[in-house]
């Protein structure tokens, strides 16, 4: 086994690093309301860094890039979505959710309606999305280690990382993690953007090797008639021949690209006849826009019903904090997104076998651990250096959102499942011993689940969570934050099948690509590539089927409407000045 010094140590002290800080911290976490809510303590500077640390997963760090490489233009709707889900929180959610007063979305889906039915239903969703949503995160734990370790299994690095982190929520709650995920956000940026800056310095700047795309395939001859500066440093790149696994150049400039005209592609390979064919390629453009513009929602309102998320909220002290924070947070991650698609842009042009997956991270997931290498056959030792850093930011990457992951599951279970529904009579302590015991539980299944999904493409996992999200708790938050008329069997009805059916529809494209017993179903989707794209990408039409039972329901069952309903509209909406903020879970104000 060929272990770089270098990537180990870098590595090694992010992990040590973060178990440190997790002692540190839980030394501080003492009463319930430090392990679910921080005492409602954290400032807005702290909470904006954690939350970034937390929402830059696995799927930005490694993902982006990797999709980028993979599939060309048409994939940067991820970053560009990731970012701009967080103006819906901004204008719609953050601050009235911060009024409310909960320590969790469950406890918002009670309060809001009366209802400890449905309080159980949103439990559900939580661990529903994330699970989901843990599952990439394991992946990159277990590609991580298999670089860093080469010859490692890949199953090794999902116990590894998934036990670290348990144990660090297990000790300190929210309040224990919410350092770590901070420190964690800026060793992600400086990991991610110190390479880049390095690489451009030696290899070329970004424009450079995204004009060398346009210079002809593999022979480093400028294009017929152009003669532009631009051009003839991109013909310097001397760019490696690409191999037959990936997008030819005009394909992966392309905005309608691998990634959204998969489903078309798969179709017109599998065609029985030329007439079928011919029908396919008219209908590449118009299915690739409904794919993209499903993924945009599913990004988009996605990131406003992501439970881990949204608990955030209520560690600030107020909702004026809480929206401070949000923007901060599209700072953060704003900046940050810029680094990950010029990795996969010059991935393309100096690391191509990473489309045959030959190396250490298979496929071009690991774009972003392996580029720093190529230093190594110029500068030595330099090489190994930056792929340490790159490393370490990988680490904390996968190790920070699924720490905010195994809190949002684990608060759910201890405080929703727990001490209101099983134990409402439950004391603070019992609860908190709870929590211990259902952060191992919790982490024990994201294990579990880590290993079934070697296969999958990170980010596509990830959209699938924030497909799953904006189907079921962005549609609840939205209407029963600004809609005084829905109800609770409204808004239960719309979120149980909005997000049951994307649920489906998602998991039956996953055992189609995987399933050795779902070859019927390949074949199936294969034949119908219309089918396929509102399978997997199901936001366009499980978002607005989930509003119109909210809407149609809660019209026919107006008579249920709570009888205090405005009074907690003005609680949501009321400027903190005039003092109806509130307490939903009094406990934190009797210092319990």
């Amino acid at each position: 086994m060929n272990i770089d010094p270098w990537i180990l140590a870098f590595s090694a002290i992010t992990v040590l690093a973060t178990v440190g800080m997790g002692f540190w911290s839980a030394k501080k976490s003492k009463t319930a309301s430090d392990f679910f809510v921080a005492g409602r303590s954290v400032g807005v500077g702290m909470n904006a860094s954690a939350i970034s640390g937390e929402y830059l997963s696995a799927a930005s760090f490694m993902g982006v890039a990797g999709m980028v490489m993979s599939s060309g233009y048409d994939a940067l709707w991820y970053p560009v979505c990731y970012a701009c889900g967080y103006l819906f929180l901004l204008l719609f959610i953050a601050g009235p959710l911060r009024r409310f007063g909960a320590y969790t979305i469950p406890d918002f889906a009670e309060g809001r309606f009366d209802s400890p039915l449905f309080r159980k239903i949103a439990v559900i969703f939580v661990l529903f999305i994330g699970f989901f949503y843990t599952m990439p995160q394991m992946k990159g734990a277990g590609t991580t280690l298999a670089y860093i370790f080469p010859g490692l299994p890949y199953w090794v690095g999902v116990v590894l990382v998934g036990a670290v982190i348990t144990l660090n929520v297990a000790l300190g709650g929210m309040k224990g993690i919410t350092f770590v995920q901070a420190f964690q956000y800026w060793a992600k940026m400086f990991a991610i953007s110190v390479p880049i800056f390095v690489l451009m310095s030696l290899y070329g700047h970004y424009g450079n090797h995204l004009q060398a795309n346009l210079v002809k395939e593999h022979s480093g001859i400028i294009s017929s008639g152009d003669t532009s500066t631009s051009l003839e440093k991109a013909a310097e790149l001397n760019r490696k021949p690409l191999p037959e696994k990936s997008p030819a150049d005009s394909i992966w400039l392309n905005p309608f690209g691998p990634l959204t005209t998969k489903a078309v592609d798969t179709a017109i390979k599998a065609a029985p006849d030329d007439a079928r064919k011919a029908v396919l390629q008219t209908q590449r453009r118009p299915y690739s826009l409904l794919y993209t513009y499903s993924l945009i929602i599913a990004l988009v309102c996605g990131t406003a019903g992501l439970p881990h998320i949204l608990v955030r909220f209520y560690t600030n002290p107020d909702g004026v904090a809480a929206k401070r924070t949000t923007m901060w947070v599209m700072i953060l991650i704003g900046v940050f997104y810029v680094f990950p698609p010029v990795f996969g842009v010059m991935g393309r042009n100096l690391m191509p076998e990473l489309y045959n997956g030959l190396t250490g991270v298979k496929g071009t997931d690991g774009v972003v651990l392996n580029l720093p290498v190529i230093l190594s056959e110029r500068y030595g030792v330099w090489g190994s250096i930056l792929s340490g850093i790159t490393c370490a930011g990988a680490f904390a990457a996968f190790m920070s959102t699924f720490s905010g992951l195994l809190v949002s599951m684990t608060g759910a279970l201890a405080h929703d499942v727990y001490g209101r529904i099983l134990r409402p009579r439950s004391t603070a302590d019992e609860r908190m011993r709870m929590f211990k015991v259902c952060a191992v539980l919790c982490g024990a299944g994201a294990i579990v689940l880590g290993f079934l999904v070697e296969g999958f493409e990170i980010n596509k996992m990830v959209g699938w969570a924030f497909a799953i999200a904006a189907t079921s708790y962005f549609p609840l938050l939205f209407l029963a934050t600004w809609w005084r008329g829905i109800t609770m069997k409204g808004a239960a009805t719309g979120m149980l099948v909005g997000g049951t059916f994307s649920l489906l529809a998602i998991a039956s494209t996953m055992f189609a690509d995987q399933a050795k017993w779902a070859v019927g179903l390949k074949t199936y989707y294969a034949a119908h590539p219309l089918l396929r794209i509102l399978a997997e990408q199901p936001a366009i039409w499980g978002l607005p089927l989930a509003m119109v039972l909210m809407i149609v329901i809660s019209k026919l069952t107006a008579k249920e409407i709570p009888a205090d309903i405005r009074m907690k509209m003005l609680v949501l909406h009321a400027p903190e000045k005039l003092g109806l903020k509130q307490e939903y879970i009094q406990e934190h104000q009797q210092g319990h």
